[in-house]
């Protein structure tokens, strides 16, 4: 089942409200007539772009020449295998009544991700994460199609190259997310560990400990609420893609470099964040270089602005273009990667356009 428009403005189907209009517009709810909608346009060398909830991309002003496949399919399978319930979840399912409705069932492994918007598709395919969850702690599988042969495979996660904010479908077209496969612990009357510190402290439990399984969830509604990342139309700081820039994961002598810029220019006692990584390296916190760079939330350029709430998001305040937020952008960038040496990089998808 689908349906086809030519012509349609891309701004209303994203979080940021931003972007030109899709030469042709598919919305389709079945897999099997998504795979075939996918292999004809590409058959016939037609530009496609796969679209789920619109919360990951910044559209171009000129908009997306091609065809823009809106994946809206649905369908959750649940199995029982001792302590666990693997759940086998279609592409198009909204994630947030996904975590909604695990906690309510009391499967554990997934509340912390409450809140993020999208379709549950996109999630492996960035390695979403938040509040000390990732989704590559639960994702057993990851079923795509893939473009180059026709052929539906499913992937194991050991073969989805998960890491920061990443994973081996990110960065290029080559597979469509059909269904995602997690494993959650059945029974649960607690959260997994919480290892993120203001989590941990919003919900007054040492780092590492449990927490009610549905008061975790409500604890990670209420933060990214006050930062502005839950969905208000009633608050233009939503208006946004998320966090803009990825923290930074620095070597050894580039952490070394950035400390060094920290004291030159901040004094003695200040200190960049410094989370160890498994692999040696040390991430930081692009909120904190950013803000200390000298653009703190509330930052304004005309129609654009970063969130009064949160410095990692970029907000259109209403009629803006996508030129002016990307010049913000950089402009953030920029002054970051003068004043303590690092470069950032976008989180979203930019369509029709590079960083």
């Amino acid at each position: 089942m689908s349906t086809a428009a030519l012509d349609v403005p891309l701004a209303p189907l994203t979080t940021l409200g931003l972007g030109g209009p899709a030469r042709r517009l598919v919305e389709v709810a079945d897999e099997a007539e998504l795979c075939a909608t996918v292999l004809a346009a590409d058959a016939a060398g037609e530009p496609v772009l796969v679209l789920g909830g619109g919360s990951n991309v910044v559209v171009a002003d000129a908009g997306f020449d091609g065809t823009v496949i809106r994946i809206s399919t649905r369908g959750i399978a649940r199995l029982r295998e001792g302590d666990d319930v693997v759940l086998e979840v279609a592409a198009g399912e909204p994630w947030d009544a996904l975590v909604a409705s695990a906690v309510a069932d009391g499967l554990a492994g997934i509340e912390c991700l409450a809140g993020i918007p999208g379709l549950t598709g996109a999630t492996p395919i960035q390695n979403v994460g938040a509040y000390g969850q990732d989704v590559a702690q639960t994702i057993t599988a990851v079923r795509v199609l893939d473009r180059e042969d026709g052929a539906v495979r499913e992937f194991p996660a050991a073969a989805c190259g998960f890491r920061y904010r990443s994973s081996a479908f990110k960065g290029h077209a080559r597979y469509v997310v059909l269904g995602v496969t997690f494993r959650l612990r059945a029974g649960a009357t607690e959260s997994e560990p919480i290892a993120y510190a203001e989590l941990a402290r919003t919900l007054g439990v040492e780092a590492g400990a449990r927490a009610p399984l549905a008061a975790a969830r409500d604890a990670v509604l209420k933060l990214r609420r006050g930062k502005g990342m839950v969905l208000d139309p009633e608050d233009p700081d939503t208006r946004s893609a998320g966090s803009f820039f990825t923290n930074p994961i620095l070597d050894a002598g580039a952490f070394a470099t950035l400390a060094a810029r920290v004291t030159e220019r901040l004094g003695p006692d200040v200190r960049p964040p410094a989370f160890p990584e498994a692999d040696g390296r040390t991430k930081t916190s692009a909120a904190w270089l950013i803000d200390r760079a000298g653009f703190g939330p509330g930052t304004r350029r005309g129609r654009v602005a970063q969130s009064s709430k949160h410095a990692l998001a970029l907000t259109n305040r209403g009629g803006a273009t996508t030129a002016e937020l990307v010049a913000l952008a950089r402009e953030i960038a920029a002054a970051v990667d003068e004043t303590f040496g690092v470069a950032l990089h976008p989180e979203p998808v930019f369509v029709g356009h590079r960083w």
